[in-house]
């Protein structure tokens, strides 16, 4: 018998390692992106003494990168959905360096440090990008542990609040000379490393349309306002857990701090897991249970705990479960969602997940203001949690792509 004959194809759902390259290429963009993306958050209070700011204005020039990468997603996943990421990825990263070298000249002018955070915004819209790509490169039985995986990227905000600020001690510009050259080595790598898959499906529509088609399908929106309270829950604590911490726990700047860092590190490392049970039980299923937990846990701080040890555990916790959410639902979108729209879908979820995350803090800022209390805050957090849940398990179970 031919030898050849003995040998048993590979199975059908062993990604190869064209996967897994651009996986890691994908990944690694995402981190580097999201970096540079928020490299003004953590310079923030040098700005404010430089440039003699208002709390108001610091405020809205850590905002303005962010609203723009988060709304900028639209248009990057269904662009992505045209031209594929082997285009996309490059040339954003590409993109990206320009507003991060401007940051230099831009440093002592307010106006011109929102102009610049304005372009720096593009940084922010990778998620879109990977998105597809790892989707179309992993199987269904692979896919949701992948995209979780890729989505560990968004720790690169996580890597610029910490790092950002220490190396600005060796030199006001080196981060931005850092980051910038990182940019320049990985967007080469990425314009030879990063493939389309074969078989990837180009529509032949137009971005309005596609955008259009992506927003009429119901998924989107229920994806959305998922996506919202799973990945806003995390940017809302991002921004505002060093502030809570500090005001009601009266802990110094560097205490809040790294106990923020915990929690930022869990929804990161929590991320792959949600994509990893979503392999094995319905993401619906998953992403039900995480925000169930975290439902739970905002109840439990909603009555002021001591913060040693029941509102440390409470709190981490809860950015387990909001890690494992943000990861279940990406891989929800891949069952629910056609794959020629993934990248527009993906666009608006993200999107809305981004922005999302930028109500909360106002909110808890101004419950407090009036009640002199975070109660009712999480109080708000446990009701949006608790829909959600129920909602992805009663309806997002049934769901199928062809809707």
């Amino acid at each position: 018998m031919d030898t050849a004959a003995k040998q048993s194809p590979p199975p059908v759902d062993a990604p190869g390692s064209a996967a897994y390259r651009n996986l890691i290429m994908a990944t690694i963009g995402f981190t580097l992106t999201f970096w540079a993306w928020n490299l003004i958050a953590p310079m923030s209070g040098d700005y404010k003494e430089r440039l003699g700011l208002s709390s108001f204005q610091q405020s809205l020039l850590v905002a303005v990168p962010v609203l723009v990468g988060s709304l900028g997603r639209i248009p990057v996943g269904a662009l992505t959905d045209k031209f594929g990421a082997r285009l996309m990825f490059p040339l954003t990263s590409a993109l990206t360096i320009l507003p991060v070298l401007l940051l230099i000249p831009a440093k002592n002018s307010y106006g011109a440090m929102l102009a610049v955070g304005f372009l720096l915004g593009v940084g922010g819209t990778t998620f879109a990008i990977g998105i597809p790509l790892v989707n179309s490169w992993f199987p269904p039985a692979k896919r949701g542990l992948a995209l979780g995986v890729f989505g560990m990227g968004m720790g690169g905000v996580a890597l610029s609040g910490y790092f950002t600020p220490r190396i600005a001690k060796h030199g006001d510009n080196l981060p931005v000379l850092v980051v910038a050259a990182a940019l320049v080595v990985y967007a080469a790598l990425a314009g030879l490393l990063i493939n389309d898959h074969p078989g990837r499906k180009v529509p032949t529509d137009s971005l309005a349309h596609r955008l259009g088609s992506a927003g009429r399908l119901r998924v989107t929106w229920e994806l959305s306002a998922l996506y919202a309270i799973g990945f806003g829950g995390i940017v809302a604590f991002g921004v505002y857990l060093p502030t809570y911490l500090k005001t009601w726990y009266e802990l110094t700047p560097t205490d809040a701090g790294t106990k923020a860092a915990g929690f930022a590190l869990v929804t990161v490392i929590f991320r792959p897991i949600g994509g990893w049970l979503s392999d094995r039980v319905h993401p619906a299923v998953v992403t039900s249970v995480a925000l169930g937990v975290a439902a739970l846990m905002a109840i439990v701080q909603a009555f002021d705990p001591r913060l040693d040890p029941t509102g440390t555990v409470a709190l981490l916790v809860m950015a387990a479960g909001l890690g494992t959410a943000s990861g279940s639902v990406f891989a929800l979108v891949s069952q629910v969602t056609p794959q020629a729209k993934v990248g527009s879908v993906t666009g608006i979820v993200g999107a809305m997940g981004g922005l999302g995350g930028f109500l909360p803090p106002l909110v808890m800022g101004a419950i407090y203001s009036a009640k002199d209390s975070y109660s009712i805050g999480f109080m708000l957090l446990s009701d949006l949690a608790l829909a959600g849940c129920v909602y992805a398990y009663g309806r997002m179970r049934n769901v199928r792509r062809d809707e």
